[in-house]
């Protein structure tokens, strides 16, 4: 099969990241994008990055690209496709639209018109229509517009990749685990420095470390809409999935969760069977003001509370008490802080060796990297 063009979805800051994941799996002509990087592969590259990316939230096929400025050329092109000829009355179908520029200004409308060209033209053909299915459709039809030119895809994921089905419990503000597992590649963690979550909270940096450092595929465990396509290939599926177990690992070096809330823990280890992770982990019940490294050194990732969903009072003082037991109990380590609570992060005190921008459920948040010698 030659080689076709595919979008992967990502959070802001991720990119680079995201293609360079890409890249290691085998896409070709890999090119980034605002919160999306565009690539080449064929249908076992497909599942592939559906099942091993750690960055991306959703692959997109694109199959057809058209000119149109307004709702009445937007339903005629729609309706111009051949829809029969890529599912059936038996297949449910949605829409999600994203619009861009002068032309069109409503993502809602421009998915109805969209939706009614389908049914139309299924009414035509056939007498009968298939049905919407909003939440978990056989087949995700993406609708891009910018400016003038609109581009319909397939969403092969269905659920968002950052969905990996370990965490059905969370705590009151968690990371999103794509993010999580974006910072840890940030890092340039070599697998073997220890790995604190020290307000682990939910476990997520913790499960995402252990799932790097075992070579473990994070989307083993679940299903996407491709599986519900006409064209699947079973055989293909099942084979990949089997060449990415092999490829797992043994974890090299100690990862240590710990939280001060006793309900966390119990939501951490629940967290870390579903992944497969739970012998990978030492989980424990501890304040974090009273935590210290365990080994010679290692890295720390911090996702402490913004103070925008929980209430923080005296957030300044906090964060410098937050920064001050880095400073004097994880000597000889790295650390990753995220939060968006910017006046507090200035009250760290201490120097911060990168500072970017990142999104986690929708709130600017601000990663800041921290050598402690």
């Amino acid at each position: 099969m030659e080689p076709y063009l595919m979008t992967a979805k990502t959070l802001s800051g991720l990119e680079s990241i995201l293609a360079k994941e890409i890249e290691e799996l085998g896409g070709l002509k890999v090119e980034k994008g605002k919160r999306i990087v565009y690539f080449e592969g064929n249908d076992g590259l497909m599942m592939k990055a559906n099942l091993r990316l750690r960055t991306a939230l959703s692959i997109l096929i694109p199959f057809a690209e058209f000119q149109a400025k307004n709702e009445n050329e937007l339903y005629q092109e729609t309706l111009d496709i051949p829809w029969e000829d890529i599912f059936s009355l038996r297949n449910t179908f949605s829409i999600q639209a994203v619009v861009g520029g002068e032309y069109f200004n409503h993502s809602k409308y421009v998915a109805l018109k969209v939706k009614d060209a389908i049914a139309d033209r299924f009414r035509k053909v056939t007498g009968r229509r298939p049905n919407v299915d909003p939440k978990d459709a056989d087949y995700q039809i993406n609708v891009h517009i910018n400016r003038d030119r609109c581009t319909l895809s397939f969403d092969s994921t269905g659920k968002t990749l950052d969905k990996r089905g370990y965490r059905l419990k969370s705590n009151e503000a968690p990371i999103n685990e794509c993010l999580a597992a974006g910072i840890i590649l940030k890092s340039g963690w070599d697998k073997k420095r220890c790995i604190y979550d020290p307000m682990s909270g939910s476990g997520t940096f913790g499960i995402e470390a252990a799932l790097i450092g075992r070579n473990m595929a994070p989307g083993m465990k679940r299903r996407f809409s491709f599986q519900n396509w006409a064209d699947f290939n079973q055989e293909l599926f099942y084979q990949i999935k089997d060449e990415l177990k092999a490829e797992e690992t043994a974890l090299q070096t100690e990862i240590y969760c710990s939280d001060i809330e006793k309900q966390n823990l119990s939501i951490i280890t629940e967290n870390a069977v579903r992944a497969g992770v739970i012998n990978d982990l030492t989980i424990e019940h501890l304040d974090y003001f009273k935590s210290s490294k365990r080994c010679d050194s290692g890295v720390a990732f911090l996702n402490p509370p913004y103070g925008e969903r929980m209430n923080l009072d005296h957030s300044k003082e906090t964060y410098k008490a937050i920064g001050d037991q880095l400073k004097q109990h994880y000597t000889n380590c790295d650390a990753w802080v995220i939060s968006s609570n910017m006046p507090a992060m200035k009250a760290f005190g201490l120097k911060a060796e990168s500072k970017e921008m990142v999104f986690n459920g929708g709130l600017e948040c601000r990663l800041q990297h921290y050598k402690l010698f």
